[in-house]
């Protein structure tokens, strides 16, 4: 019977590469053992009579990679030592892992099977080593968003984290989504369908787009506007990169209400931010996002133009990496930018 177990001490020996493993488990045919429950120290097996950690690494590698020499190449040590680290493998476990095939080495059934539990365990060793030093060196969280959002919803949000949390934001603008994996960014916020790009997320909000103006423009309406005044605006138009689709557009805000665009949009802006600019500038009215517009309305600067409000498609979420939700400053901002998100009754 084989046990899974995991090892939490870090050591020289041991070369931990999460992208290599997970690349070792699409490559190696796996016998799943009956399932044990996580246990770092199981009963009766004491951690002195497990395999020695260099064996266990040398034939992970050799199963993974194919053969001595890429597996000496990646550890940096001779075939030879591979082929010693793998006898001395078997000696330890009283099972034949591996056969002669041609002038190389192959894994033996029970080999594959135990590949594939051995392969899993140097994920786990690395993610654990990852998540001790995350803890122990983090001085900064790296967020990356939408660039609309980062301007006109998370940006001026900050200061709020600031001033109860002692550690540092790094935050990044990109449209393109971020491979949380491969440590590009902590957490990412983002839209729609992106966020199964992303091992682990949270639904944040699902915002609202509704008219808004300068208070000049506005002053130029009737004190209750109808649907037929919006419309005779000049008329401020977004549409996003097409990965993300688009929130709802003048033609739809109009179709809501039974009506039809009287004249063709004016401009039209590919950052929602840009369109906001140009509608506080006095040149058009905007489908705004309420998410978008908080400090904006409150300062005066934009004024809601008409009630009458439509729901994007689909809602913004925040996404990190496995293993994030361990790491206490990160589960702290996590906790915090879910509970600033807009509530929708």
């Amino acid at each position: 019977m084989f046990v899974r177990y995991h090892v939490l001490l870090r050591t020289p020996d041991v070369i931990g590469h999460r992208q290599v493993a997970k690349k070792g488990l699409d490559r190696v045919p796996i016998f799943r053992c009956p399932a044990v429950p996580p246990n770092p120290h199981p009963k009766g097996i004491p951690l002195a009579r497990l395999p020695p950690l260099k064996a266990l690494q040398a034939f992970e590698a050799l199963g993974r990679l194919g053969s001595a020499v890429a597996a000496a190449r990646e550890l940096g040590v001779t075939p030879g030592a591979i082929s010693q680290q793998i006898r001395r493998l078997e000696e330890s476990t009283g099972i034949a892992l591996t056969v002669r095939q041609g002038t190389g080495l192959g894994l033996t059934h029970a080999g594959r099977a135990y590949h594939g539990e051995i392969a899993e365990g140097f994920v786990r060793l690395h993610n654990a080593q990852a998540l001790l030093d995350r803890t122990q060196e983090r001085d900064v969280l790296i967020v990356s968003s939408l660039p609309s959002l980062v301007q006109r919803w998370i940006g001026p949000r900050l200061f709020e984290w600031a001033d109860r949390d002692k550690g540092r934001l790094h935050l990044v603008s990109a449209d393109a989504e971020p491979d949380l994996a491969q440590g590009e960014a902590d957490f990412r916020v983002t839209y729609g369908q992106q966020v199964h790009a992303h091992a682990q997320w949270r639904e944040l909000f699902t915002d609202r787009v509704v008219p808004a103006c300068s208070p000049q423009l506005a002053a130029t309406l009737p004190s209750m506007p109808s649907p037929a005044d919006i419309l005779a605006l000049p008329l401020l138009g977004i549409e996003w990169q097409s990965s993300h689709g688009s929130a709802p557009g003048w033609a739809d805000w109009a179709a809501s209400l039974g009506h039809s665009l009287r004249h063709p949009v004016s401009v039209t802006f590919s950052q929602s931010s840009a369109a906001i600019g140009a509608a506080i500038d006095g040149h058009g009215v905007v489908l705004v996002q309420e998410a978008m517009m908080g400090d904006d309305l409150a300062k005066g600067r934009l004024v809601i133009a008409h009630d009458h409000r439509l729901s994007l498609p689909q809602p913004y979420y925040l996404a990190w990496p496995a293993g994030m939700g361990r790491d206490p400053f990160a589960s702290a901002f996590r906790r915090w930018l879910i509970g600033i998100a807009p509530r929708r009754g």
